[in-house]
């Protein structure tokens, strides 16, 4: 260990760097559903080409990649649901809370499913929120230039 690194580790200790917290890495502001849905489509079709394969590899590689690409829609509608939107769209849309704790919780049952009908609910899920955040005026105060059509 160097010198350096022991005079650091020492005021490390006498005393200890504060913590700083943030609600985000990078509150960059730029929010949209369209985000979760990519990966959900990826999922229902990887569970497709799945049964459409009797390829053992393949097989095990699809299995692995839709349970990554699940989390990955799992991840994008957390950080809608806590970033984006607010008590004041929660007024608007009661069932809210509902909505997105339903969608996270089709993730988990995406993840461990092959059934495509397990994937299009968690589809119609998305287009739920999806539909909530264009009323809360999600493409304007989010995209630099709205929606790409």
């Amino acid at each position: 260990m160097s010198l350096a690194s022991r005079l650091l580790a020492l005021t490390d200790r006498l005393a200890a760097p504060a913590d700083v917290l943030a609600h985000c890495d990078i509150p960059c502001g730029v929010y949209d559903p369209e985000q979760a849905r990519i990966e959900a489509e990826s999922v229902y079709k990887i569970i497709e080409k799945y049964h459409a394969s009797d390829d053992a590899l393949f097989r095990d590689r699809c299995v692995l990649i839709k349970e990554q690409r699940a989390e990955l829609a799992k991840q994008h509608i957390s950080v809608l649901w806590s970033d984006y939107f607010k008590p004041e769209h929660l007024e608007q849309f009661p069932n809210l809370h509902d909505v997105c704790w339903r969608a996270l919780k089709q993730c988990s049952t995406v993840k461990r499913s092959l059934d495509a009908g397990d994937a299009q609910r968690l589809l119609d899920q998305i287009d739920e929120i999806d539909d909530m955040w264009k009323k809360t005026g999600g493409p304007e105060t989010t995209r630099k230039a709205g929606r790409p059509s």
